[in-house]
């Protein structure tokens, strides 16, 4: 399975080896949690080694080790709204908050699920367009943009409290555009997040939260992708240390970008992202990034 196309599935980390898709899954891990763009970084940092594309395969199956970060860091949320829900369907309290919330969750997701369905035989081929520097460079200049604006017109006075099905669905579209690679999930629904109010750290929880149901979703139908493209041991094999450096560097990155959230601002995440897709879009033309 040298090939990086295998049965017309993007497979290119399975000839990375164990070595650079564990230091790929800690780069997919802390960036696909944070307002960066795990898409980009997974462009840029293979181009930078000269290491081949590993693929939209692994960006997406990696989604699996973000959601598992995700629900053991805010267990204690996940588990509140999934007794909360179950008790309020079993006692017929169709006003509970937390049930309130799980359906405008679900709903939310629905943009993002039909999306990702039609579009995914084009963002998951071999050798896609939209997975170019310049597309991924574009498009993390323009999202620095918009979350620079958000953090100037933003009020950060809301919270989880007072969620209502309009934001839901607000941040749920916003969602939508992290299949363009270089917007990044988080980065999107977290600047839809400020834009509607939301103070820095709810904004973000909110995020994570959210995307719950998109990033299972996306996790499990590449799994099942892979499944069908009859993956040998080996190749699983060299998937499961990426997902196991990928979950613990995404604990991590969680933890860090709340304190970075509390204590400071998204101004830092705004330069950074507006630099690389500079870099990115600089690098290609000059021709430094293949």
């Amino acid at each position: 399975m040298s090939d990086a196309c295998h049965q017309g599935v993007d497979v290119g980390f399975v000839a990375l080896g164990y070595g650079k898709v564990a230091a790929l899954g800690i780069v997919q891990g802390i960036t696909e949690l944070m307002p960066i763009s795990s898409s980009a970084h997974m462009r840029v940092v293979p181009a930078l080694f000269g290491w081949p594309d590993p693929g939209a395969a692994f960006s997406a199956s990696m989604q699996l080790a973000a959601l598992a970060a995700i629900v053991s860091y805010f267990w204690l949320d996940v588990r509140s709204l999934a007794v909360g829900a179950a008790r309020a369907i079993q006692e017929r309290h169709w006003d509970n908050r937390e049930l309130q919330l799980v359906l405008w969750i679900g709903i939310a997701t629905i943009p993002i699920a039909l999306a990702g369905a039609l579009l995914s035989p084009m963002l998951n081929a071999c050798h896609s367009p939209v997975r170019s520097l310049y597309v991924i460079g574009v498009s993390s200049i323009v999202m620095a943009l918009l979350l620079g604006l958000a953090e100037i017109l933003a009020r950060h006075i809301r919270t989880l409290e007072n969620v209502k099905l309009a934001d839901a669905l607000l941040v749920g579209i916003a969602q939508v555009g992290a299949l363009v690679p270089g917007v990044s999930r988080s980065g999107s629904t977290f600047t839809a997040a400020l834009l509607l109010g939301f103070t820095r750290v709810e904004a973000a929880r909110f995020s994570f939260l959210l995307g719950l149901p998109a990033i299972m979703l996306a996790g499990l139908k590449e799994l099942w992708e892979l499944h069908k493209a009859h993956f040998d041991a080996h190749a699983w094999s060299v998937l499961a240390v990426g997902l196991l450096s990928g979950t613990i560097a995404a604990f991590f990155a969680i933890w860090g970008l709340l304190r970075i959230l509390e204590n400071f601002s998204s101004w830092p995440f705004v330069i950074y992202r507006a630099l690389m897709g500079l870099m990115l879009i600089l690098g290609a033309a000059a021709g430094f990034l293949a």
